[in-house]
């Protein structure tokens, strides 16, 4: 019958590792096999299902990088006969460093006051221990996670963090700041609105708070000028909001505020001065009584009495009223009104009331004037003429266009079908068809887009940056393939010069069919960032290009680089050592190239750019055997400050990062500094792998613990103790590229220098078939070159990406920055195990 074979089974793995569960089934014709993880299907496509025979089937499920959600119950599922049978469960586990559940919190605590800190930390493995830092001062003992550090007090703001250990590494929790509290500051624009004659509302913002919630603001009002107190209010906060009542009307007010919280109260704000309002006038307007003449209505009413001239009358407010709706208003100073928009044949109501600076009061009682009063008097009315013949003859001529409109386009769909589209051609009698074309059509093919900065989609700031540098497409041939990867290629072209000459340049480009707006933006900023470069020693842009597409498609970017014949230093290195032509590098040329980056990157430094991937395959050989900084993807130019601070997840290159980097993504010179000298390390052993053996989840571990990359046999006593400075673990005591290089260049010239006959270099790179066999491999690393055979060894001892090609989002496919085909990373290790076992030196 139709059974699972095999037993449960627990598998613990690292996280970042690759795993591949099977299950076995036996008894059953091509099955329908599923792989379940805690009750729910698999979705992942890599599942195979492989027949042993008829009858005896095994399913892989690969999971290339194992990450902490992939742990979890694992086990295959088929179904036979309406019936669900299971395998036996795999229980897979993946282990990593330490991730918190639990983090330092920024908080605020009283000067010298007692508080605590909670951490918290999950493996597996398990266990997890806690080590508290303040500042840069590891307190306490380490502890098993969670952990609580208690803290007696401090009197200034300070630091804290936590790291988290197990047997796989660790990790480090946030900074936590802890400020001290204080007495808050002066709340900030008060302000007086909505001032009546008796009230008003005063507001303001809050100041700085003394990093302790503000329970209370304290509200002065004085009379002014004399300053005499009228009243002190507390009041709740939120809202930063008080209403004054009670006040006098017609007088001057000042009021100041402050605020509290648990350490005390602020200091006043200045006064801020306001006046009430008049008291609104309490009489009323009486006996209005009607005037008519031509051309208008005049209205009359009584004025106000002596009594009440304090109320400091400044006129009188009239309103008339027609159809239940408001027409007008006016205001008068005296108290007789002429009256001129107005309706005669409708009856019109009129109030009237009294107005001072604090408002309307009381409203008259309603005046009626009925409409056959209006019209008792001997002239004619102003609106007596009808309106209804005006009406008639605008609705009959309407009327009439509508009705000529239909008709005219009546006969001329008739004449579109039969009459006109028959006629005589000029001068001759012959019939002729006539006919307008609707649409047009290109029998050469799609039209193209105009290939612009602006058709591209990227920044304004950008066109900017790129306007200057923008090539025609019809400046340069494209010819040969020189090598192509997952985001794009790069071609041999030649550029037409404006005196007529023509240049050998590389153009590099993205694949026309994988990118967006994004991957443009991305691909050109990096062309931006090498516009401002002009060094022999880094790579300079000559110009960017648009190639045209038909309409609907985004123009393909292009970059225009000089040609390197030698192609990236790693490549050249590693074919001097183990190609199918070994040569010998004297160290005099190995020198060479470490002053060439050395001055490259003073440069860079002095213009305030940090590199982040500087590394022998992002530096490039040119015909003269000259090195330049290249691959600026991931440079960054700091605008304030020294340092650049990683926010995003990138790949990164793991062996080439210092100490700060690899703890808190932080990047300045002296990080750039620290590469450089596992750059040294490079060239010096000809193009080995850095910390071979080592994994990238180690190397942390490694370099905390004081270990650094050994002295590779033949190296200089001082070339090494420079190396050794560079990897110094405080960044501000590794030197600069000004001193690295100047000590190069002593180093260098204190040896004897071989003649140019002597040099192994001369005798082996040219146009023979060394110099074949090097430009084939530099350019083999993203596939076979167009019709040109590929010379074996050198294409073996390739190993990093034709460097002129760049992910446009980040570096490339591994997060070492490292690309080492199986059988070569086995032959460096191998090499490199050689080597170490005859004797090493460390820093």
């Amino acid at each position: 019958g139709m059974k699972f074979t095999g037993s449960p089974i627990k598998l613990k793995v690292s996280q970042g590792q690759p795993v591949k569960l099977n299950c076995s089934l036996e008894g059953m014709e091509d099955p329908e096999m599923l792989w379940i993880k805690d009750g729910a299907v698999v979705q992942s496509v890599d599942q195979v299902y492989i027949p042993v025979d008829e009858e005896h089937w095994i399913g892989f499920l690969s999971l290339k990088s194992v990450e902490r959600t992939d742990s979890g119950k694992y086990w295959c599922q088929v179904e036979n006969g309406g019936k669900k049978e299971e395998s036996q469960q795999v229980w897979l586990i993946v282990e990593g460093v330490p991730y918190f559940t639990v983090e330092p919190e920024d908080v605020s605590v009283s000067p010298n006051a007692p508080f605590h800190m909670a951490c918290a930390a999950v493996g597996p493995p398990e266990p997890v221990t806690i080590v508290w830092w303040m500042g840069d001062s590891r307190v306490g003992l380490p502890d098993i996670s969670p952990s609580i550090l208690n803290v007696s007090g401090i009197n200034q703001s300070t630091v804290f963090s936590c790291e988290a250990h197990n047997i796989k590494g660790l990790s480090s929790s946030r900074t936590a700041t802890v400020q001290i509290k204080a007495m808050p500051l002066p709340p900030l624009n008060v302000t007086v609105s909505q001032v009546t004659s008796s009230n008003a509302s005063v507001v303001w913002v809050p100041g700085f708070d003394g990093r302790a919630p503000l329970h209370s603001c304290t509200v002065q009002v004085a009379e002014s000028p004399n300053g005499q107190e009228v009243s002190t209010e507390v009041t709740p906060v939120p809202p930063f909001a008080y209403g004054m009542q009670g006040l006098k009307h017609s007088t001057n007010y000042s009021v100041r505020v402050q605020c509290s919280n648990e350490m005390g109260s602020s200091p006043f704000t200045d006064r801020v001065y306001f006046q009430t309002l008049d008291l609104a006038p309490s009489i009323t307007p009486q006996n209005i009584h009607v005037i008519q003449r031509d051309p208008g209505l005049i209205l009359e009413w009584e004025g106000v009495a002596p009594d009440v001239l304090e109320e400091n009358v400044l006129g009188y407010r009239l309103e008339w009223i027609q159809d239940n709706v408001t027409q007008g208003e006016m205001i008068v100073q005296d108290t007789k009104a002429n009256l001129t928009t107005w309706n005669p044949l409708k009856d019109l109501i009129i109030r009237v009331c009294v107005l001072n600076s604090a408002g309307c009061g009381p409203w008259s009682d309603l005046f009626l004037l009925e409409a056959q009063e209006v019209m008792g008097g001997q002239r004619q009315p102003p609106y007596g003429t009808s309106w209804v013949p005006v009406a008639l003859g605008i609705l009959t001529a309407l009327v009439t266009a509508v009705a000529l409109a239909l008709i005219l386009l009546r006969k001329r769909r008739k004449e579109t079908r039969f009459g006109h589209a028959f006629g005589s051609v000029v001068g001759r009698g012959d019939p002729a068809v006539h006919f307008r074309a609707a649409r047009s059509f290109n029998r050469e093919g799609p039209e193209l887009i105009e290939a612009t900065l602006e058709s591209v989609g990227i920044s304004d700031e950008l066109k900017t940056k790129l306007k200057d540098v923008l090539i025609q497409e019809q400046q340069f041939t494209l010819g040969r393939m020189l090598g192509k990867g997952e985001f794009g290629s790069v071609r041999e072209a030649l550029l037409k010069l404006d005196d007529g000459s023509f240049q050998k340049v590389a153009v590099k480009m993205l694949k026309a069919d994988i990118f967006t707006s994004t991957d443009i933006e991305e691909f050109l900023r990096e062309a931006a960032c090498m516009k401002e470069f002009d060094h022999p020693h880094v790579t300079k842009l000559i110009g960017v290009s648009l190639r045209s597409r038909p309409k609907g498609r985004l123009p393909i970017p292009m970059v225009i680089l000089p040609f390197m014949k030698h192609g990236d230093l790693h490549a050249f290195l590693l074919m001097s050592r183990i190609g199918e032509n070994p040569f010998n590098l004297p160290v005099q040329t190995l020198l060479k190239f470490m002053i060439d980056i050395a001055s490259g990157m003073e440069y860079l430094s002095s213009k305030n750019f940090i590199h982040r991937d500087l590394a022998a395959r992002n530096c490039m050989l040119d015909e003269n055997m000259n090195v330049s900084v290249a691959d600026f993807g991931l440079s960054k130019k700091i605008y304030s400050g020294d340092y650049y601070r990683q926010g995003c997840a990138s790949k990164l290159p793991v062996k080439w990062l210092a100490l700060e980097s690899l703890a808190d993504n932080l990047y300045t010179t002296h990080s750039d500094v620290w590469a450089f000298g596992v750059t040294m390390w490079e060239i010096v052993t000809r193009g080995q792998t850095p910390y071979a053996g080592i994994e990238n989840a180690e190397i942390y571990n490694y370099l905390i613990s004081g270990n650094r990359l050994k002295q590779p046999p033949e190296c200089l006593e001082d070339v090494y103790d420079l190396m050794c400075r560079c990897w110094h673990p405080e960044p501000k005591l590794r030197p600069s590229f000004g001193l690295l290089r100047a000590q190069l260049e002593m180093i260098r010239g204190r040896m004897s220098t071989l003649s140019s006959s002597q040099d192994p270099l001369y005798v082996n790179i040219g146009k023979d078939k060394e110099a074949s066999a090097s430009d084939a491999a530099l350019h083999a690393s993203f596939g076979n070159t167009d019709g040109e055979e590929t010379v074996a060894g050198a294409a073996a001892a390739v190993t990093s990406d034709y460097r002129y090609i760049m992910s446009p989002l980040c570096l490339g496919d591994d997060a070492e920055g490292e690309r080492h085909p199986d059988g070569q990373e086995g032959e460096d290790k191998s090499l490199l195990y050689e080597l170490e076992t005859e004797g090493e030196k460390s820093c």
